[in-house]
């Protein structure tokens, strides 16, 4: 009876689910919220707009299957050609000075905190304030500032001996763009900093001390390990920077209109779809296909150029 009683429990106790499947089990438990979020988010809308690209809209109603129209319209017809490529060069330009003035203030910045000294903390939490700081607000008080009669900045120059700098800066075709993007560095400049300098705290002080002890100076021991060991970090501000400046649409909205004012000097690719799918005086009534289109290219260009460059630089990092 003992036998049977044993074999009978050994029978019904409950089979083990193996370690990969449990493994796997909780690993998709864990990623079914941000994949659902994703896909509801980023694929779905990405997916609709290439759908919308290839039929014809009378406003927001639906017609009949166009192919390439919509496309053909964009790159072939006024006024949507014109305000193509100016919006394109506009947010080439951005990534360029960004590169430049952003991440290369990022970059001393990170320099300077990783070497210490007084109140490093202090001014590690002053440079990523801003970064926190809501986007409307940012665009709202640097108008403020930035007002040609009253702002900050015109003040502070006149009673710097700078009067004759001062200048109506958003108003100004010259200077709008370039003050934009002076606006968006100030505000993002503390993440590049905060991600260089978890680079160079990470790299051994053995890799240091050896080219002190071989007689390098500062500048030779940052140029030659610490650049070189913070490629990792380089190349994901690299494509970062370059997707926000591409899908750059919130900072030239709020301070200068859905036209990028004054005469466009402000217009990107952002702006110029929002105009095309919900109408504005320079590209008629809403077209929901042109602004669909619009962004297609927009989607097709940012995957294409980051993917692309991202190989390349993990190609330089694999090579360095």
């Amino acid at each position: 009876m003992a036998g049977v009683a044993v074999g009978t429990r050994a029978r019904s106790a409950p089979r083990r689910v193996p370690y990969r499947i449990a493994r796997g089990l909780w690993i998709a438990a864990f990623l079914a919220p941000a994949l659902l979020l994703f896909s509801a988010f980023v694929a779905y809308p990405i997916m609709t707009a290439m759908a919308y690209s290839l039929y014809r809209w009378d406003g927001i109603v639906r017609g009949g299957w166009a192919g390439t129209a919509n496309f053909r319209r964009l790159f072939g017809q006024y006024p949507y050609s014109e305000r193509m490529l100016v919006a394109f060069w506009h947010n080439a330009w951005t990534f360029v000075l960004t590169m430049i003035i952003q991440n290369g203030l990022g970059m001393l910045f990170a320099t300077l905190l990783a070497a210490g000294g007084w109140g490093a903390r202090v001014y590690r939490a002053i440079f990523f304030m801003p970064v926190v700081l809501s986007l409307v607000v940012v665009g709202f008080l640097w108008e403020l500032f930035l007002n040609p009669v009253w702002g900050a900045v015109n003040k502070l120059l006149a009673l710097a001996g700078l009067g004759a700098l001062a200048r109506p800066w958003l108003g100004d075709p010259h200077t709008a763009l370039v003050t934009l993007i002076l606006v968006n560095a100030w505000r993002w400049v503390g993440f590049p900093t905060i991600v260089f300098l978890a680079g160079i705290q990470a790299i051994p002080d053995e890799y240091l001390e050896a080219a002190r002890l071989d007689g390098a100076g500062s500048g030779a021991i940052f140029r030659r390990i610490v650049l070189p060991l913070l490629a990792p970090q380089v190349n994901i501000i690299v494509i970062l920077t370059f997707i926000g400046a591409f899908n750059w649409f919130e900072l030239p909205y709020v301070m200068q209109g859905v036209t990028g004012e004054p005469y466009h000097a402000t217009d990107v690719l952002g702006l110029l779809f929002y105009r095309a799918a919900f109408g504005a005086v320079d590209t008629g009534n809403p077209d929901v296909g042109v602004g669909s289109a619009i962004a297609v290219v927009m989607f097709a260009l940012i995957l294409l150029t980051s993917g692309l460059g991202a190989l390349y630089l993990r190609q330089r990092e694999a090579e360095a």
